[in-house]
């Protein structure tokens, strides 16, 4: 006998078993009856007036040290400064990455640029 034939031979009974494995697979669960999982709703009260005052204070907060200075620009704070590079070896194993962050803005802009 030879190899393919050996190989088809194998492969058709494979087949077939699965065939038979999976019907009654499909039989079985269709005659089990079906369990219904309820998940509990958790309830959602709203903030009471203290909390909503605190949350608006803390957001006027935040946006107050995003306003423009006297010069028009952001203040910005440490971990809002974009990337800086300052004519280092960002190219090499042992060189170091420029400091800053880069906004999802410039990311959006890199990647729909691509596109």
């Amino acid at each position: 006998m030879k190899l393919n034939q050996l190989k088809s031979i194998v492969k058709q009974a494979v087949k077939e078993a699965i065939q038979e494995e999976m019907k009654d697979i499909l039989l079985e669960a269709i005659k089990t009856p079906k369990q219904v999982v309820a998940a509990p709703v958790a309830e959602s009260k709203p903030l009471p007036e203290t909390d909503k005052l605190k949350l608006r204070e803390n957001m006027m907060s935040v946006l107050d040290g995003m306003r423009p200075g006297a010069n028009g620009t952001l203040n910005a704070t440490s971990a809002d400064v974009p990337l800086q590079v300052t004519g280092g070896d960002t190219t090499s194993p042992n060189g170091s990455l420029p400091n800053g962050n880069v906004s999802m803005d410039q990311i959006m802009g890199l990647m729909n640029s691509k596109g």
